[in-house]
């Protein structure tokens, strides 16, 4: 079966269907899984393809994307459609791609759409073709694969989310199709009168199929008869536009995740008591067509577990108005599902209830669950036993309570409800606590912590990893904070600055599953052992998972095919540059719009000083004098670019490279550092390229004064393992997007 079968007839095919991308040039929109430096893309612009299943709403381009594979892969491309294919079909279609891969070792590709319905031994039949290689899948679904298709093809593809087309993206596909001369409408004076293709285009709704449509329903409609006489202009006024599509596409499947989506998002709101939210996403499910009872039913959970005794008339008042909906029906009875809604939304919340599902966890975890002698049935047992002795009758003391042990002995103290100080519960919370009190006292237990439902130490577990991890402890640190402060999708295109051994490099490969990582050396190349390291250790990836490693310094590089990065991060980038607004500009450049830049740099000048290495005595007034001027000039001043600058330096660099949102921190870590008798040479030798200690005391005191310094502090220091304190700046700026 062809989906894609090309026809004789095409310009009586709908406008949808003539106007269907056939490179990846002309695909619109979805630029997280197939713009330029994607996984995806590389893949298919390399013909070298693994099994994969497109999933999204209806109208977002799966089908699309798969007849643009087709356009370009040399592998067979074959289609079918689940809905019309049975297990006979899919047969016949393995036979033949057995044979052409023995006869011509061509493998095929086999595209299925609406996956999802197959059964599962239908999907069990393909399973071990995809397996061995024989056939290469692409699936497309609009329901969630995880839940509709067999976990086992689902595991050996991936998977990749489409979703609803921007507004830009719907504006790029009806300018097409309306200039187009040879596929659309180009040879015809088309002209749409102000708003009216804005208002197809907000009608759509992100579904580009939809749109189309009413494109072609538009401009066909509006001459008396089409084709029109050449050089007639075809008009299009809002009327036409709003009478070729005349309700927004709503893109809501009540079986599908958007439906779980969209409720999802309603019980959040009530939780968060936003009543704004609440009427929003009430009224985005009956546009929908949802059905009221469901609503009901999960406002009815909603007023037990997020409102419970913080107000108790709640669970009343959501189930008197689910009987009221039940006698009145639609469409009056939306007003009963808005005064429930608005009423859960308004109410004080209390989360208490779930205290049971700590009762359930100890209950499962107990080895015996006895029930104390003085709480069993007494009626039975009392004499041969002692069942019930010791109980006393709460209704026999003052305000019908006393101090008195219900749980079992092994659980003395235990806490599992804890009222909370909103609504009733405020009411009651004081005697509540105030008996629990009493009663941990009669038993000799303190007030307990709930330890049980809570990792008991998660820092130290933390830091127990790091030490084994092969990192220092502090360069970990630093890692999770770039991540953390970066927050990297699977589909990001991220750019890592000077990459050393990989600390940030495998990190980000780890995150980055579907888009692009890069790396690039700083202010110097990799020599050789470092870049051959890095090559050696990416090899052990898939192909299309490895970075792309590239030995051009930063202000060297450019990036192929125009690609910027929605994310770059980076170690001591700038530290030893001199130049770090010209530096951050080309940055800047190789940043996307609305792309975020995360470094760590280590500032020189409020690190650890020789100075406070050194014991004063054992130098001159003269010499030990000169020393703290020459730290002064290295640190403070514009002559040293590559130390004498500071975090709002920083800063201020990045403001006026054209970044926004730039915030700055500040860390300290302690490490143990040994100091070298090259070390010392160098820091005590004069440069043309950075000045130091050897060009300060060069200058003010001359050459032999200084080799004398030199040599103290060779013999203090000189092999020794000293504490030295970094003093780090974590930074994050934002590229604006451009209006």
């Amino acid at each position: 079966m062809e989906l894609f079968k090309s026809s004789d007839n095409t310009k009586e095919q709908p406008l949808a269907f003539r106007m269907r991308p056939r490179t990846l040039d002309e695909y619109a929109g979805q630029d997280h899984i197939v713009g330029k430096g994607r996984l995806l893309r590389r893949m298919i612009q390399a013909d070298q393809l693994s099994s994969l299943i497109f999933y999204g709403p209806p109208g977002t381009g799966k089908t699309t994307l798969a007849r643009v594979i087709a356009h370009t892969t040399k592998s067979t491309f074959t289609t079918m459609n689940a809905v019309l294919s049975g297990v006979k079909n899919l047969r016949e279609e393995i036979e033949k791609s057995k044979e052409r891969y023995a006869l011509y070792q061509k493998k095929t590709i086999l595209f299925v759409d609406e996956i999802h319905r197959w059964n599962k031994a239908q999907q069990d039949a393909l399973l071990p073709w995809v397996e061995n290689g024989t056939i290469i899948l692409i699936g497309a679904t609009t329901e969630n694969p995880f839940f509709e298709v067999n976990s086992a093809l689902v595991s050996r593809s991936r998977v990749f989310q489409l979703k609803p087309l921007l507004k830009d993206n719907l504006f790029q596909i009806a300018k097409s199709a309306i200039f187009d001369s040879e596929r659309g409408y180009g040879r015809f004076k088309v002209k749409f009168l102000e708003g009216a293709l804005d208002h197809l285009i907000d009608i759509a709704n992100g579904d580009a199929r939809s749109l189309l449509n009413a494109i072609q329903l538009a401009v066909e409609t509006t001459p008396k008869r089409f084709p029109p006489p050449e050089g007639e202009e075809i008009l299009i006024s809002m009327k036409t536009a709003e009478e070729s599509i005349q309700k927004k596409v709503v893109l809501y499947d009540k079986e599908g995740d958007y439906h779980f989506d969209v409720i999802s998002a309603f019980i959040k709101s009530i939780r968060g008591s936003d009543p704004d939210a609440v009427l929003y996403w009430l009224a985005k499910m009956v546009h929908a067509g949802e059905d009221p009872r469901f609503m009901f039913r999960r406002m009815l959970i909603s007023a037990s577990e997020d409102i419970g005794l913080a107000d108790p008339a709640a669970l009343g008042i959501v189930t008197s108005a689910a009987a009221a909906f039940d006698r009145v029906g639609m469409p009056e009875g939306r007003f009963h599902l808005t005064q429930a809604a608005l009423y859960l939304a308004t109410a004080p919340k209390s989360n208490s209830a779930l205290g049971f599902f700590d009762a359930l966890k100890a209950v499962e975890g107990e080895e015996t669950g006895e029930v104390p002698n003085r709480l069993r049935d007494g009626a039975r047992d009392k004499e041969g036993f002692g069942h019930g002795k010791g109980y006393q009758y709460p209704h026999a003391y003052q305000n019908h309570w006393v101090p008195q042990q219900y749980l079992p002995d092994s659980l003395a103290g235990e806490t599992f409800y804890t009222p909370s100080d909103c609504g009733y519960e405020k009411t009651i919370r004081q005697e509540v606590i105030k008996r629990r009190e009493i009663n941990l006292e009669i038993t000799g237990t303190p007030f307990p912590e709930i330890l049980s439902t809570k990792p008991v130490d998660q820092k130290k577990d933390i830091w127990i990893n790091r030490l084994t991890s092969g990192y220092n402890t502090h360069l970990a640190e630093i890692r999770d904070s770039i991540f953390s402060k970066a927050v990297i999708a699977p589909h990001h295109k991220v750019l890592v600055i000077n990459p050393g051994n990989g600390l940030l490099l495998w990190e980000a490969c780890r995150k980055v599953t579907s888009g692009l990582v890069s790396a690039i050396p700083g202010d110097r190349p990799l020599n050789p052992a470092e870049y051959n390291a890095l090559i050696t250790h990416a090899s052990g990836l898939p192909e299309f998972e490895r970075p792309q490693i590239h030995n051009t310094i930063l202000s060297k590089f450019t990036s192929t095919d125009g690609i910027t990065y929605e994310r770059i991060i980076g170690m001591n980038v700038l530290t030893r540059e001199k130049d770090k607004r010209s530096y951050l500009k080309h940055i800047k450049e190789l940043t996307s719009p609305g792309g975020i830049v995360v470094l760590s740099e280590v500032i020189p000048s409020k690190s650890t000083r020789l100075t406070e290495l050194l014991m004063e005595n054992l130098f001159t007034t003269k010499e030990w004098e000169t020393l703290l001027e020459a730290e002064n000039e290295i640190y403070n001043s514009a002559r040293t670019p590559l130390t004498g600058w500071t975090a709002e330096d920083l800063k201020n660099y990045f403001i006026e490279a054209g970044f926004s949102q730039v915030e700055i921190g500040n860390r300290e870590y302690l490490q143990k550092r040994l100091i070298t008798k090259g070390e010392i040479s160098r820091w005590f030798s004069p440069s043309s390229s950075v000045y130091g200690y050897g060009d300060y005391l060069s200058e003010k005191m001359g050459a032999p004064s200084l080799d004398i310094i030199r040599k103290k502090v060779s013999e203090s220091l000189s092999g020794k393992e000293v504490p030295w304190k970094l003093r780090v700046c974590p930074l994050s700026a934002t590229r604006p997007i451009s209006k």
